[in-house]
């Protein structure tokens, strides 16, 4: 990461958000790590077997990133892409554990 780069999670009120690019039709379920996006911004790698049709690649995402994180999947949103790869996620909960949940999930 840059010096200058955004971080792919950022503290929010009442949560964190995090910054995505989701690769799906992969061969398997995975948080890959980080790598430098568009206009100076982290992006988690998040790579998913579901097809992007009807939404499915995007709840496959969101059970991913709760199994991953152990938190509820009715604290993840999904606030920016949705058709996109390029995705922004809320979590809601705990600033502070969160930010130390999520990072430590690719070795940050």
């Amino acid at each position: 990461m840059g010096p200058d780069a955004k971080p792919a999670v950022e503290a929010v009120a009442g949560g964190v958000r995090v910054h995505l690019r989701v690769t799906p039709r992969a061969s398997r379920n995975a948080v890959l790590g980080t790598m430098d996006g568009p206009e100076g911004r982290q992006l988690l790698k998040v790579a998913v077997t579901t097809v992007p049709e009807d939404g499915k690649a995007n709840e496959a995402v969101l059970k991913l990133l709760s199994k991953t994180w152990r938190v509820p999947k009715s604290t993840l949103t999904i606030v920016a892409g949705l058709t996109d790869r390029n995705k922004v996620v809320a979590v809601a909960g705990d600033t502070k554990v969160l930010l130390a949940t999520i990072r430590a999930s690719w070795g940050d």
